[in-house]
Parts: C-alpha cells; structure tokens; sequence
C-alpha cells in the first residue's frame, strides 16, 4: 500500500507566493519601496522603477488566507491607486486572491467595490496592468477586468464564481483550467490580453506593457528605415495571407507586443515602436475569414482604439478588407451593436490615425476602418489598391444581372470581365479616391514606414478625455 507524499509547508519568507518576492522581481532590482505595511491584510503594495521609469504596484499575499481581501488589504490598494495618479505613472496588480474574506462579510465587500470605484476613477487618466498569478476568483476578478490590459501567469485561473459552486448550482462538471485558464479566457472571452508560459514572462509581460504606455518616447521620423514591405503580402491579389509579418516590418524591429492573439483573429492588435514612439496598430488579417469584420472583431478593434486614444498613443490602421461578414449569426451576435462601436471609437478619437489601404477596402467596412469620413489624421494606399462598395466583378453582377443573364455561360466570364473594368473607369479605384480627397496619396511600398511616421509626427499630438471602459 502507497502513501500519499506528504505535503510541507514553506516558511514564509521561501514561499514564492510571497508578496515581496513577487514585488521585487517585478520592479528593477533594488528599486522597490514599500508604501504600506506587510501585516497579513492579503495585500502589499509599494513603488519602484521599470526600465528606470517609476512604477506603483500593488500584490495579492496569497500565503495568508489564500489572498482573500478584507478591510486592510482593500485599502493598500486604493492607497496603490492614490499614489499612482498623484504621480501620473503606471499601477500594476500581481492577482492571486480567493477574493473577499467571507469571515469580514459586508465590510469586505464593502472595501472590494471600494478597489472597483478607485479603478474606475483612474481609467484612461494612468495605465492600470493586471498580472493573474494564481486563482483570482469573485471581486477578485472583476479588479483584473476593469484594468486595460491582463496578462494571464501559466497558474493563473479567473473565474465569478470556482469549479465547486458551479457544480452544485448548475450540475456542470468542470475544474479551474477549463472554467478559467488561458483557453477560455485568451480564445473564448476576451478577458485576456496576454498569455505567459512561465511567472517570469507574465511579469516582463507587464515590465514591455508599463514601457510602452508610461514612457511613449518622441518620433523621430529621419531614424525610420524603409524596407519593401510588399515582399510579406503574396503576388497573387486574391491570395489570402498573414499579415502578421507586415505588422511588425512596420514597427521597429523587436517591439511589437500583440495583444488578444487568439481572440478574434481575423484582426491583429499590437502595441509597438515607430521611429522609437509607442504607437498602435491594427490590421485586417486576411487569413482569417478572409479578413472579413465581424461582430467580435469590431469588439476587439475598438477597445484598442480608446485605450490608445485615451492615452495619447498614435494608431496605423493597416486595412484589407472585403467587408463586414455576412450571416444569420452575426446578425443575432450583435454586429450591428458592436460594429457601432468601431464607428464611434475611431469618430471619437483625437490621437494621430494613419489609414494604410494594401489591396482593397470595401463597403461598410471601408467606413469602419478609419476612413477619411471618420476624421482619419491620413489615409495612403498602395499602387493599385481598390476603394469601393464592393469588388468591380461583384458589382457588375448585380448592376448588370440582366445582360449576363443574356450571354452563354461559356462566355460570361470574358463578358464580366470586361464590365468590370468599364465599372472601375466610371465608379473609380485608387485613383478616384485621391481626386475626391478620401486617400491623401498612393505611396510606393518602399516608403511606406517612413511616410507613416512623417505623418504621426507632423500631426498634433493630443489625447483623449474619456475612460477606458471594457467594452
């Protein structure tokens, strides 16, 4: 008969779940000062610096009570909270927290929705970062989820309510991996930015994060290399590609930072460096779905619109779009809904926008990708890019049903092509698009990176007055 191995428990001061462990790896080494007291609370919090930059942050004791928050702890935060926005820099929370202390009941919840009211004040006015350690379950949750940006640790589960409660209210049998972890979260819901393979990464996650929002940096467009970006999409028009590697051609080499990789794919995220200035990028990606929009891209798009926006931070709109997918469940899924959201973030927002059109930008969705019409700082499009309501071929199709209708299948084909191009002279491409004024320029590949930062940098840099809300 085997014995189970028998569980030692760590002296506190070994435990890597130690707030002060955690804390000091974080920050740059021996920058750390602590601005409340370690006193078993749940909660520590302290100053230090990140790349030299200061830095508030603030870390669940998940060695005492599993990290459940009363009172005392709650109020470390907000105390984090308070000397952040007197200091105007960046507050990172490391989660690992059962949530509120049932033992202290309405008081703890109390102090809970007081972390959530100091949350909510500071959004949009300083970067708020999450780091998911361990379990973050309750309130616990939901201070992660107000944040801008959460990063999930390979241990880190977030969930309302734990496998247990789910089972005996619901019947539903799961654990906290499939409840909380990084499959439903990074892929299904959205609630995570980033993921981490290791606690290290989670944490230089969050060191890349507080950099690229606290110290943006100045453009410096003479520094800009060209390169021909066009080598990353493929010869064939109508071939569908990655557009990963053109996302980080334009960006300085080694800064792009992608956020929501797996959620909604079909439109790529990323916070990066141009000319040595923080700037953001979205793009279509027209290996998934074709690079169509829907419902829960527009979503993810517009969330990272206001976050740049509300922090000053300059976005590259990279668009190949053939327009907004089409479907029963879209529609039932609130494309429409959410689609508005897109529309209203980029009408809203003041920060420099550059619109780069690649191939094509069609229809409503040409609209939603920061058109001239939604107040875009630029707009450029390479040689033969095509701005229209829809494809000249799909057009014809219905401008011209009748007489297709009338030719022999054998040569309808020929018949539509040559439709086609009557429809792009009178209707008008690229070209009809800078004589109306809706593309400032057509500008070659090879000049591309330098053309957008002469742009961002000649445009006035302002920043938005408005708070990060989830959407």
């Amino acid at each position: 008969m085997t014995t189970a191995p028998v569980k030692t428990k760590l002296p506190r001061e070994e435990d890597p779940r130690n707030p002060l462990h955690r804390l000091t790896a974080l920050f740059d080494d021996g920058s750390l000062r602590l601005i409340t007291t370690d006193d078993g609370s749940g909660m520590l919090a302290g100053r230090g610096t990140i790349d030299g930059a200061p830095v508030v942050a603030f870390c669940s004791d998940a060695t005492v009570m599993g990290g459940a928050m009363g009172e005392v702890g709650c109020k470390h935060v907000v105390t984090a909270y308070e000397v952040a926005l007197a200091d105007g820099v960046p507050v990172i929370g490391l989660w690992h927290s059962g949530g509120a202390r049932l033992a202290e009941g309405v008081l703890s919840l109390q102090a809970v929705g007081e972390i959530f009211h100091v949350m909510t004040r500071a959004s949009g006015k300083i970067p708020q970062i999450s780091v998911v350690l361990g379990p973050a379950a309750g309130g616990a949750a939901y201070g992660p989820a107000l944040t801008d940006v959460v990063i999930l640790g390979p241990e880190g589960r977030i969930f309302v309510t734990g496998p247990d409660v789910v089972r005996s209210v619901t019947g539903e049998d799961v654990d906290m991996l499939r409840l909380g972890g990084p499959e439903p979260h990074g892929r299904r819901s959205g609630v995570v930015h980033l993921l981490a393979d290791t606690e290290p990464d989670a944490l230089q996650h969050a060191r890349d994060v507080a950099t690229l929002l606290g110290v943006q940096g100045v453009m410096h467009p003479g520094s800009v290399s060209d390169q021909d970006l066009e080598q990353h999409l493929p010869e064939a028009r109508k071939r569908a590609y990655d557009v990963h590697p053109l996302v980080d051609n334009i960006l300085d080499e080694g800064t792009g930072l992608e956020l929501h990789a797996r959620w909604a794919p079909n439109i790529v995220t990323s916070l990066g460096r141009l000319g040595g200035r923080t700037v953001g990028v979205i793009a279509n990606n027209p290996l998934r779905l074709g690079g169509c929009l829907d419902s829960l891209s527009a979503e993810k798009a517009s969330r990272f619109v206001r976050m740049c926006d509300a922090f000053g931070v300059p976005l590259v709109v990279v668009v190949d779009v053939p327009g907004y997918l089409p479907g029963v469940g879209q529609e039932w899924d609130g494309v429409v809904r959410r689609g508005a959201k897109l529309l209203h973030a980029f009408g809203e927002a003041v920060v420099p926008r550059v619109t780069l059109v690649t191939r094509k930008t069609y229809g409503g969705a040409y609209i939603a990708m920061n058109s001239r019409s939604l107040g875009a700082t630029k707009v450029f499009a390479w040689p033969g890019a095509e701005v229209a309501v829809m494809g000249a071929v799909a057009a014809v199709r219905v401008l011209h049903r009748r007489k297709l209708a009338e030719v022999t299948p054998d040569i309808r084909p020929q018949v539509e092509a040559e439709l086609a191009a009557e429809h792009e002279r009178i209707a008008g491409g690229v070209e009809k698009a800078v004589e109306i004024g809706v593309v400032d320029e057509i500008v070659s590949p090879s000049v591309t990176r330098s053309t957008l930062a002469k742009a961002i940098a000649g445009a006035e840099q302002r920043r938005g007055r408005h708070g990060n809300i989830p959407l």
